[in-house]
C-alpha cells in the first residue's frame, strides 16, 4: 500500500510538472525575465486571443534615473507602428469623400521643384512605400536642426528633389518622409493638427486614453525614456539626442501595450473604418506598373509575411532607443505586441512567442 501511495504521489508531481512546463504564461514570463534585467531598460509584453488578454507584464525600468518600473500601462514611443495610424486616418478621409488615393502630390504640394514628380506620385504610393521619393534630408550634415525638425521641415527637402529612386509604383523602398507628407495632407484637409484628428477619431473611439502623439518635444513626462548601450553604460537616446525624432508622421505615436490591444480590438470590430477597408489595408497591394522580381508584401502601411509557418500581419518600430513589434495572426485572432526602450532582437522574440503560442490555450492554426 505504501508503495502504491508513493507511486501515485510521484505521478501527481510529474503531472503538475508537465502542466507547469506547458503553461504558456509561465514559459513567456521565464523567457522575458531572462531577457530583461530588473535594473535596466526593459519592455512591456501583451498577448491576446479573440479579445481576451492571455498574458501581459512589464520588465525592467521605464526611467533609469527615477527607477520607474515598466508596467503594461507604460507609454513607449512606438516608432513606425505610428504609420498605421496615419494610414488609417487617410483611409477615413477617403471614406468620407475628402480625398482619393489616386490624388497626385501636386494636389497638396504644388510647390514641388520638379512638377513631374508631383504629378506621378500618388497617395497610394506613399501608403505602399512604392513612391520612389528620394530621402534627401541632410540629417548627418545638419543633425542639430533635425533634433527638433517637425513634419514640415522633414518633408521640405523632398519637395526639392529633381528625380526619384525609381518610377513610382514599380518597386518597394521604405520611406519615412512619405508619412511626413501624409500627415501634412491630413492637416490640410481637416484644417487642424493631424495629431488632433487621430486623437479624436482613432484614440478616443478605441478607448486609448493613455496614448499621445509627438508635437515637437511633447510628451516629455509620463512616458518611458529610451536608451542605447555606449562605452559600457546606457545613455538616453530619444527626443533631444536622436535626429528626426520630432518628425511624428513617421513615428510619433506613444502608446502602451494595453492601449495597442484596444487599437487592434477597434480594428477587428470596425470601430472607425469598415471591415473591407481594413482587410484591404492588410492585404498586399501591387501597383499596375510593378516591375520588381518579388511580389509586393505590403498593403497600406501594414506588412504581411509568415512566422513559424503562420501567416501574419505586422509592423515593427525602431526610433532612437525604442524598439517595438505589433503582430496580428488572422488564422486564430491572436495578437502579440512588445514595446522596448532599448534596441532588442524583436524578430527573435516574435518567433519565441509564436512557438509558445502553439501550446495549450494559445494554439495557432496553420
Amino acid at each position: 500500500m505504501k508503495t502504491l501511495i508513493l507511486l501515485l504521489a510521484a505521478c501527481l508531481v510529474f503531472s503538475c510538472t508537465r502542466h507547469s512546463e506547458k503553461d504558456p504564461a509561465k514559459l513567456l514570463d521565464a523567457y522575458f525575465s531572462a531577457e530583461f534585467s530588473a535594473d535596466g531598460p526593459g519592455a512591456a509584453v501583451l498577448v491576446m486571443r479573440q479579445g481576451k488578454v492571455l498574458f501581459e507584464k512589464g520588465y525592467g525600468l521605464a526611467d533609469l534615473e527615477k527607477k520607474t518600473p515598466i508596467t503594461p500601462s507604460t507609454a513607449f514611443n512606438t516608432g513606425s507602428i505610428s504609420k498605421t495610424f496615419v494610414s488609417n486616418a487617410i483611409l477615413m478621409l477617403r471614406e468620407e469623400g475628402k480625398l482619393s488615393l489616386d490624388d497626385p502630390l501636386e494636389t497638396y504640394f504644388p510647390e514641388f521643384k520638379n512638377p513631374d514628380i508631383a504629378k506621378k506620385v500618388k497617395i497610394y504610393h506613399l501608403l505602399n512605400h512604392s513612391s520612389g521619393l528620394v530621402d534627401s534630408r541632410r540629417v548627418a550634415e545638419d543633425s542639430v536642426f533635425y533634433l527638433t525638425a517637425k513634419d514640415e521641415e522633414n518633408f521640405a527637402p523632398i519637395k526639392q528633389n529633381d528625380t526619384t529612386y525609381f518610377e513610382p509604383g514599380t518597386r518597394y523602398r521604405y520611406s519615412n518622409p512619405a508619412f511626413n507628407g501624409l500627415a501634412l495632407i491630413i492637416q490640410q484637409i481637416t484644417g487642424k493638427r493631424w495629431q488632433d484628428f487621430i486623437i479624436d477619431r482613432i484614440f478616443a473611439p478605441s478607448g486609448m486614453t493613455g496614448s499621445k502623439i509627438t508635437d515637437g518635444p511633447y510628451p516629455q513626462t509620463g512616458v518611458a525614456h529610451a536608451y542605447v548601450w555606449d562605452q559600457g553604460k546606457f545613455i538616453e537616446d530619444d527626443y533631444g539626442e536622436e535626429p528626426t525624432f520630432a518628425a511624428s508622421g513617421n513615428g510619433g505615436v506613444w502608446s502602451s501595450v494595453r492601449d495597442l490591444a484596444k487599437y487592434e480590438e477597434a480594428l477587428q470590430k470596425a470601430v472607425f473604418l469598415p471591415k473591407d477597408v481594413i482587410q484591404k489595408s492588410r492585404t498586399p497591394f501591387q501597383p499596375a506598373n510593378w516591375q520588381d522580381t518579388l511580389p509586393s508584401f505590403i498593403g497600406y502601411s501594414w506588412f504581411t509575411g509568415t512566422c513559424e509557418e503562420t501567416p501574419i500581419v505586422f509592423h515593427t518600430g525602431h526610433q532612437g532607443g525604442f524598439t517595438a513589434d505589433y503582430v496580428w495572426v488572422p488564422s486564430n485572432q491572436l495578437f502579440y505586441v512588445i514595446l522596448c526602450n532599448s534596441p532588442r532582437p524583436i524578430e527573435q522574440y516574435r518567433e519565441e512567442v509564436l512557438k509558445v503560442a502553439k501550446l495549450r490555450g494559445y494554439e495557432v492554426a496553420k
